[in-house]
């Protein structure tokens, strides 16, 4: 049974397949989520060089058109369509698979042995599993339901 954010996500996902795919870019994302006092509907978007502003602004006007139509979302929503970023989270097993070999930085929701974040090269990915290489060498394997965010690492 979908939670009622799950369900916008993914009847957004849905109108936003077909005008992600016309245009040859990736979907990486869709959340609703409430921050301060107001809603967001973001729907995060990416091709190969980037993602411009352009880009998001044709995404945004052909989804705003479609939300308009369907008119499934109750609640008033403030509706943005970006790049993931650098610090693009994975989510999805493509994200683990493109991102293979590449440094992750992990979050844990409960600290192992006095820490919480840990940074490695991203070595192996199952359903239920992600396993990293730190710097010295170890393998750290975390179960998915302990990890509360993963991400591509960046240096400043």
């Amino acid at each position: 049974m979908l939670t009622r954010r799950e369900d916008i996500e993914k009847r957004t996902e849905e109108l936003l397949l077909p005008i992600i795919e016309a245009h040859q870019f990736e979907l990486v994302d869709v959340e609703f989520v409430r921050e301060g006092g107001n809603r967001y509907l973001r729907a995060y978007i990416d091709k190969p060089g980037g993602i411009a502003v352009d880009d998001c602004e044709t995404v945004s006007r052909a989804l705003s058109d479609l939300l308009d139509r369907e008119d499934y979302i109750a609640d008033s929503y403030i509706l943005e369509v970006s790049s993931p970023g650098l610090g693009r989270p994975l989510k999805k097993e493509k994200d683990f698979v493109r991102s293979m070999g590449e440094e992750v930085e992990v979050r844990l929701y409960r600290p192992r042995n006095h820490v919480k974040e840990f940074r490695g090269v991203l070595s192996g990915y199952e359903d239920a599993r992600v396993t990293i290489e730190t710097e010295d060498g170890e393998c750290l394997t975390f179960e998915k339901e302990e990890i509360a965010l993963i991400r591509l690492a960046f240096d400043f």
